[in-house]
């Protein structure tokens, strides 16, 4: 893939084939939320193709592939974490920007994008910049219509720090977390 001046890979894929009950999910560090049909996909050109249209200053969060009924969390730096059903995004071309699946308040970025099935056990691991971390039930998060203020997931403060990630965990799992300088902690995910 040839990519242009400042640009990177933010995720990858893998698909076996471009089913036409699938569909892309895809957010945005300003909130915007877009879902397009995988078929939509299928036949791509040498330089690539436009998946998603950017405004300036916005950058793509996350990427996950979707059957349609899943529900969606945003979760931000700021500590707030939205939930809303997927079916409230209409699906919408590859040129699109998306349309808002959080409302931000100055200086709040997403930070990042999960899909749970509605009737997940799973928890969500939220972690800060200064190596916190917090595990919640996904039932805590109470469904809201896309494009709300969410919920508070975690306090940031001078302790904590701003959230940096935001992901799925099983109680099984273990989780390695990796410094800006590159120092590694490996633990399993049930202490937390």
């Amino acid at each position: 893939l040839a990519l242009a001046g400042g640009e990177k890979v933010t995720a990858t894929l893998p698909v076996k084939e471009y089913r036409e009950d699938r569909f892309i999910i895809m957010a945005t560090k300003k909130g915007l939320i877009k879902k397009t049909e995988l078929a939509a996909y299928s036949n791509p050109r040498q330089g690539g193709i436009i998946a998603l249209g950017l405004e300036s200053g916005d950058k793509l969060i996350g990427v996950q592939l979707t059957d349609g009924h899943r529900e969606i969390l945003l979760g931000t730096k700021q500590g707030i974490t939205i939930r809303f059903k997927e079916e409230e995004v209409r699906p919408m071309g590859r040129m699109a920007y998306g349309v808002k699946g959080i409302t931000l308040e100055e200086g709040n970025d997403v930070i990042g994008m999960e899909t749970i099935t509605p009737d997940s056990t799973t928890a969500i691991l939220t972690v800060t910049e200064g190596g916190y971390g917090k595990r919640t039930r996904v039932g805590e998060y109470r469904i809201q219509g896309r494009g709300g203020k969410g919920i508070v997931a975690m306090s940031v403060n001078d302790r904590n720090g701003k959230l940096v990630a935001s992901f799925p965990v099983e109680e099984s799992d273990q989780i390695m977390l990796v410094t800006d300088k590159g120092q590694l902690i490996r633990c399993p995910v049930e202490g937390i």
